[in-house]
């Protein structure tokens, strides 16, 4: 099962043209025109747009070329050339629709073009169609999508005017200059350090107390400083880090921050998270006093920000408690970011990173997750597997011992199996509680979870309907219970198997793989030996007399002389089943 949150994903990145969409449905950038990619623009163009004429009437229309080397994405806009912060004048029409198609830009129909698909084009061709209450200058505009992290905004155009009218003095020309929204970059020299933690800063260490200079370790602190908080983040990832404010272990309307690895160089970005789609980069940086490392496959970067940011939509107030998530990922070609391969550190509460510092670490599964698991080995590690043992081969042993009126391995089995159900039957619905659904994202785990819990429930209904001991269909229920109980349990360790590895719990690997291995092999080495001493009574009970075979003890009597050899191989397995057991609980609590 998954994480929600900004744990399911976080910070997920798809490739993308302008502002993060491939299919150039665009509309959030009619007015800045700048792509939500984060980073900064490029300076000098190298795309030019030209026009077939130099004046124009209402109703003309006038012919706008973008060329240049490949690019991916463009959005075109006319403009009033002497205000060119005003909304998108006039309207277009389109020459090749497989390329470029229209968008409604405010209240004008068809005021701006974009790219269809991320295919690269060389030139794109279109008509602009001037209204009738056109101003007397007007200039055209591109952005320029090379690559996800190369692009150029409102690259300026020809200025087009109306007959009569004296051209501007100066042009009145946009530059990508102009609209740079990045602060100076500075690097940083030596790992961070976590001697403030607790004290001057609220830090966040996975492992707990792990040192920010060791290569396995995740390390996130906040530091006020008047009215802004610097803030710190490092951990091993060739990738990306990231970091979230939420309000809620849930996707959506989250504070997000990026450190991106791109050709060896780190960028750093705001994001805000809807949902649980791609992050929205902003396009303006609220950041200050950027600086980053990269070194011995460990990312680090720092920056400072106001506690309260009023003009930044999407940026959270830090002087309220939040959920703080951190997760890190890969990163491609550009800078473009991949969803993460395990699950986001979380924190097990509300924290406010301005208010009393604090050392403490998070959790990468959510409880009920944890429960899940933690119940599940409980019932397919200890109660099964002990309850099998007892009933398979200690019904002579305590033959003759009674508990509440019935044989004491009936009632041992008895009582271990109805735990089985109830310790199961629970697990079951955690992971339902907690998804509020199915999961469409767990591979066969839940389907085989289904079958076994299925099989569950079946073997106590089927018991409740057990044919007397002699009864001619009692070797068939005994088939039925027996044949239902190994394929549960058989299921239920392929379940084990492939949900140890989900994000959402992700135990250690190899580690995890190892150890349930070598509890498969324990539980089939333990039926073995005690199956191998079972046939050695019974030899021991056959005596050759007149060259025929005589059995001188029933099979129930032979078993009973082994009575003390099996207690001490069932002593020896449950305390092994408990050291297997206690293993996965500590794995499950420290993930």
């Amino acid at each position: 099962m998954e994480l929600p949150g900004f744990a399911v994903w976080m910070f997920v990145c798809l490739h993308a043209s302008v502002v993060c969409y491939p299919n150039g449905k665009v509309r959030e950038a009619c007015t800045s025109m700048v792509p939500c990619h984060g980073g900064s623009p490029q300076l000098s163009p190298e795309h030019t747009i030209t026009v077939n004429g130099s004046e124009f009437k209402p109703g003309d229309n006038i012919e706008v070329h973008l060329s240049g080397p490949d690019f991916e994405g463009f959005f075109i806009q006319a403009r009033d050339a002497e205000h060119l912060a005003s909304p998108a004048v006039g309207s277009f029409v389109l020459a090749d629709r497989r390329r470029s198609q229209l968008l409604t830009c405010g209240r004008t129909k068809n005021s701006a073009v974009s790219h269809t698909s991320k295919v690269k084009k060389k030139d794109i061709k279109v008509y602009w169609v001037a209204p009738g209450d056109a101003p007397k200058h007007v200039q055209f505009l591109a952005t320029v999508v090379k690559k996800y992290r190369i692009f150029w905004v409102k690259i300026p155009g020809p200025i087009v005017s109306q007959p009569g009218v004296l051209s501007p003095t100066p042009p009145l020309y946009a530059t990508s200059e102009a609209l740079s929204t990045s602060h100076p970059v500075s690097y940083i020299s030596k790992p961070f350090s976590a001697s403030s933690c607790g004290i001057m800063k609220f830090c966040i260490r996975n492992p707990t107390n792990c040192d920010p200079g060791s290569a396995s370790c995740f390390f996130l602190s906040f530091q006020q400083e008047e009215s802004s908080v610097f803030i710190e983040m490092s951990g091993p990832s060739e990738g990306y880090l990231a970091f979230a404010f939420s309000h809620d272990q849930w996707m959506g309307g989250d504070d997000a921050y990026l450190c991106v690895n791109e050709d060896h160089r780190v960028l750093v970005s705001t994001a805000c998270l809807k949902e649980r789609s791609q992050p929205l980069l902003d396009s303006e940086n609220a950041l200050e006093d950027v600086a980053w490392r990269l070194a011995d496959g460990v990312l680090q970067c720092s920056f400072r920000r106001s506690i309260r940011l009023p003009a930044y939509k999407g940026r959270f107030n830090l002087d309220t408690s939040y959920y703080i998530f951190l997760a890190d990922g890969e990163a491609g070609e550009g800078g473009l970011i991949y969803k993460h391969r395990r699950q986001p550190l979380v924190t097990d509460g509300l924290y406010n990173v301005t208010g009393l510092p604090l050392d403490i670490g998070g959790s990468r599964a959510p409880r009920l997750i944890k429960a899940h698991g933690a119940l599940m080995f409980v019932a397919w590690i200890t109660t099964v597997s002990i309850g099998v043992i007892v009933a398979r081969f200690f019904k002579p042993v305590w033959s003759h011992s009674f508990l509440l009126g019935k044989e004491l391995w009936f009632q041992v089995h008895r009582m271990l199996m109805l735990t089985t159900v109830m310790l199961a039957s629970i697990s079951f619905v955690l992971p339902f509680v907690y998804r509020g659904g199915w999961s469409q994202q767990a591979g066969f785990h839940p389907y085989l979870g289904c079958a076994v819990m299925a099989l569950t429930i079946l073997q106590p209904l089927m018991a409740g309907f057990r044919p007397s001991r002699h009864a001619p269909r009692r070797q068939l229920f005994n088939w039925f219970h027996w044949s239902t109980g190994t394929t549960a349990r058989i299921l239920a360790v392929v379940t084990m198997f492939l949900g140890m590895d989900l994000p959402a719990l992700d135990l250690p690997d190899p580690w995890d793989t190892y150890a349930m291995i070598g509890f498969v092999a324990w539980n089939v080495g333990t039926d073995v030996l005690l199956e191998i001493h079972s046939y050695c009574l019974v030899r021991k009970a056959e005596v050759i007399e007149d060259d025929r075979v005589q059995i001188l003890q029933s099979l129930t009597s032979a078993e009973a002389e082994g009575r003390l050899f099996k207690q001490i191989v069932l002593t020896i397995y449950v305390c092994g089943n408990i050291v297997f057991l206690v293993a996965f609980l500590i794995a499950i609590n420290q993930v």
